[in-house]
């Protein structure tokens, strides 16, 4: 195996291990087993193996898992500073090292010392932006880590400031959503698309709290199409920007009727189902919501170029 697959399989390993960090994250908050280890870290209850209850597992499992992933990462970023030569993928796998290790201390701080629900909903979003780290990372190894090519030139100022722009609402809206975990205020809409009926509930309590949720999904949604119209008037079907562009439009699409599902699913079994596929889709959208940022980044170096040449 040369020293370049070697790097490539590590970086895809982080990828998918962050992945499954992100899950299992989710998995803790749903079943509420952020408690089953106590106040112990990183030992559970006092022991390195823990007296067996489901809460204990899942928690345990996760952080076995962050610790697994944390040396894969380490590796990486080792064979990426040694061999990579690409400098892009630098400072992805650095992104990737920093929040994967704070997110790993705010997780210890969560066991040791219990934080209010506004901070524990940063902890997912710290391991949102590790997993974006290294989806990108991964990327610079595959054809889609080429620069961006169009017959139709690079993209617009105005394009470039609408995909910062919503990225980084997207970013407020996964915000939103571990709020919404942390706080277990899912039940405070039932129905869907309507909010106990009405159209604009009182905003109160977990009713308020979901409710701009829903508002802010829906919102994001219209930013993601009105982006989707500008970069499909001056980019082919081909582009790596307009597909980048259509999946993000799917995926939007996607989250919005697995938040639906969370609804619906509201008191049974397939609740857990439902809230890891809303947690899936949008690690997915925001990986995507990134990868169009570095297009736009490498959009705005190509018109710099052009501009001195």
């Amino acid at each position: 195996m040369s020293s370049f697959q070697l790097l490539k399989r590590f970086s895809f390993a982080s990828m998918y291990g962050m992945f499954l960090i992100l899950v299992m994250g989710a998995l803790v908050t749903k079943t509420e087993s952020g408690r089953g280890c106590g106040d112990d870290w990183p030992l559970c209850n006092g022991r390195f193996i823990p007296a067996y209850t489901i809460e204990s597992f899942i928690e345990y499992s996760h952080r076995f898992v962050v610790g697994v992933v944390g040396v894969i990462l380490l590796i990486t970023t080792v064979l990426v500073f040694l061999i990579g030569k690409r400098a892009d993928a630098k400072w992805y796998v650095s992104g990737a090292m920093f929040f994967t290790v704070l997110q790993a201390i705010l997780g210890a701080m969560a066991v040791v010392w219990p934080q209010s629900s506004a901070v524990l909903a940063l902890h997912f979003g710290f391991s949102l932006i590790s997993f974006a780290f290294t989806l990108l990372l991964a990327l610079v190894y595959t054809r889609l880590g080429s620069t961006m090519t169009g017959a139709k030139g690079a993209l617009s100022g105005r394009t470039r400031g609408a995909v910062y722009l919503t990225a980084a609402y997207s970013y407020a809206v996964v915000y939103l959503g571990a709020f919404v975990r942390h706080t277990e205020s899912s039940g405070g809409c039932m129905g869907w698309p309507l909010c106990n009926g009405q159209f604009i509930p009182e905003l109160n309590g977990a009713t308020g709290i979901v409710f701009v949720h829903r508002v802010g999904a829906v919102l994001l949604f219209v930013m993601i199409a009105g982006l989707f119209l500008l970069i499909r008037a001056d980019h082919h079907p081909e582009d790596n920007v307009y597909q980048a562009a259509k999946w993000s439009l799917i995926l939007i699409a996607l989250q919005i009727l697995s938040g639906a599902f969370v609804t619906f699913s509201l008191g049974y079994d397939l609740y857990l189902v439902a809230s890891l596929l809303h947690a899936v889709l949008i690690s997915c959208l925001f990986g995507v919501l990134c990868y169009l940022c570095v297009l736009a980044l490498q959009s705005t170096k190509a018109n710099g170029q052009a501009y001195a040449a």
